[in-house]
């Protein structure tokens, strides 16, 4: 039986949950047995997933209470409890347990070796602000992924023989990165650094899941671990500036320039590390109290509807096309991909069998929006590969944004239908967890077949 640190067992826990529930609220003794399996499901997952006991007994409680309104008075009862999740939970000695104490020197030691490796180009005359600048934008997720795959295949247990293929693309991606004779200037160059991240994310996620990638609740919680990584790291990113700016602030006080320290060390080296700390604190968290993605989801979702539907107006008033320029697509590439990810988010954040409410029918206006922008950008790259032919930033335009106009089409369909009682909410969670490699392998192509097809110019 496993002991809890806060005392008792996880069948005592269970057993206190259980007699909340008949005390407080006129309940049937099935429809508590029904909760009751639905709980112990919950916590095997969890356990199953690298959890400890009493940690995926938190993390099922909250869950439970996003379906069960007295599960969760209970979770807010016990909030004591879900706090200290958020930080490693010293013993009844002030000490650290030492499965806690382990994973933090791992996780100490990780992000020190992703600060360091970024600066292992510049043993060989390569350097982030001067000659060798295309080395580095090609090999950036190289320095801190492999890192944190590792750290997840430790945490998971991982089988060595799905360690190794883990490896493979890894492996793969350092070898077109850096073998292709790519010409000064080229924009093949450009879209490899800005498509190996994207394949290997899939990667990261496969050792994140632990061996439930083929299962869409595996995979969706991937997108929930993706989103929550997010916010952290632009958390983090906004205190490391803070402190920059207050240690250059100090030393100038005292006629010393460090702007060099900032440049050279804090910058590169803390956005490596903090990726991996980051990822450690959403591990840490895991969920147990309400993450602010959900709530950042809701305040933006109304706003870039608003957005999408002024630009739309706008350009039907005044007859303009989209001027197809490399950077005008990267922006609208990155616009309909923050707007998939607020959709991804919003799936995954939302109780399946909840009725739909008026922020689904915000978020089907907001996926038609986008669908939209889609068409027109397309229509404008369409033209411009008529007038001018194809040319590798054409076509890797072209292949993404079909690759979102289809997922952004079949949403809309599915919300649709669930909107007008026709289908289910897991439809379309089904649809976004199993379209996910779809992107990976496209990215994939990109950097192993542009360069050649396009003489790597």
């Amino acid at each position: 039986m496993v002991a809890f640190a806060n005392g008792g067992t996880l069948e005592e826990q269970i057993s206190e949950w259980r007699t909340y529930l008949r005390r407080h609220q006129p309940i049937h003794v099935q429809d508590v047995e029904e909760l009751e399996s639905h709980l112990r499901d919950q916590v095997a997952a969890l356990v199953d997933a690298g959890l400890a006991a009493d940690e995926a007994f938190l993390v099922a409680m909250k869950r439970m209470g996003n379906l069960d309104a007295l599960s969760r008075e209970f979770a807010r009862e016990h909030s004591v409890r879900l706090w200290k999740q958020l930080v490693v939970a010293p013993d009844a000695a002030g000490e650290l347990s030492r499965p806690a104490f382990v994973e933090s020197i791992i996780m100490v030691s990780l992000a020190a070796a992703a600060a360091l490796a970024i600066k292992v180009p510049e043993l060989f005359g390569y350097h982030l602000w001067g000659d060798g600048q295309e080395v580095y934008a090609r090999n950036l997720s190289l320095f801190v992924l492999p890192l944190l795959t590792g750290y997840f295949s430790w945490k998971r247990r991982l089988d060595k023989i799905v360690c190794l293929w883990l490896v493979l693309p890894f492996a793969a991606a350092a070898v077109f990165a850096n073998v292709f004779p790519f010409m000064p200037g080229s924009h093949t160059e450009g879209l490899t650094a800005l498509h190996v991240p994207i394949a290997l994310w899939l990667a990261v996620g496969v050792a994140y899941v632990g061996g439930r990638w083929r299962i869409g609740s595996g995979r969706m919680d991937f997108v929930r671990f993706s989103g929550e990584l997010f916010i952290y790291y632009v958390l983090i990113a906004l205190g490391g500036g803070v402190l920059t700016l207050f240690t250059g602030i100090m030393f100038g006080a005292i006629g010393l320039d460090v702007r060099w320290l900032a440049q050279f060390w804090l910058l590169p080296c803390g956005a490596m590390g903090a990726v991996i700390v980051g990822a450690w604190l959403v591990e840490a968290k895991q969920n147990v109290i309400e993450n602010i993605a959900p709530v950042l989801t809701r305040v933006f979702t109304p706003l870039f509807t608003a957005v999408l539907l002024g630009f739309l107006a706008t350009m039907a008033w005044t007859g303009s096309g989209i001027d197809v320029k490399r950077e005008v697509l990267i922006g609208f590439d990155l616009l309909l991909v923050v707007v998939l990810g607020m959709l991804l988010y919003a799936v995954s954040a939302r109780d399946p069998l909840a009725r739909p409410d008026a922020f689904d029918a915000l978020q089907l206006l907001l996926v038609v929006s986008a669908l939209v922008v889609d068409a027109v950008a397309l229509v404008a790259v369409a033209a411009r590969i008529s007038e001018f032919g194809f040319s590798a930033n054409r076509v890797a335009a072209l292949g993404e944004n079909l690759i979102l106009f289809v997922n952004l089409a079949w949403s809309a369909w599915l919300y649709a239908r669930f909107l007008s009682r026709r289908g289910s909410f897991a439809a379309l969670e089904q649809w976004q967890t199993a379209y996910l490699p779809v992107y990976s392998a496209w990215a994939a192509l990109v950097v192993v077949l542009f360069p050649p097809l396009f003489g790597y110019a």
